[in-house]
């Protein structure tokens, strides 16, 4: 996988890479990543790529980011629960 370029961001780490005939857009918040495949004849350009970043794309990250959290403490509890 090839680092093509890093998109600032103050809240995430936003990074889209190359790998197998596909751009991945990888949204990171701690411990926790999202990661979008595009093929590469779907976008004409790294420019396009970019676009796609829009605010509601990382308004509905953020909403994931917060049910995936949720989701692996309670796991991570429930792990707890079993071995008492």
């Amino acid at each position: 996988m090839r680092l093509i370029k890093e998109i600032p961001h103050e809240r995430y780490r936003i990074s889209i890479h190359n790998y197998n005939e596909k751009y991945l857009i990888k949204i990171e918040l701690g411990q926790f990543e999202q990661t979008f495949k595009i093929s590469e004849i779907d976008v004409q350009s790294l420019e396009d790529l970019e676009r796609m970043v829009t605010s509601t794309l990382l308004s509905n990250c953020l909403h994931r980011f917060v049910q995936m959290r949720e989701d692996w403490e309670n796991a991570f509890n429930q792990k707890n629960i079993t071995y008492e």
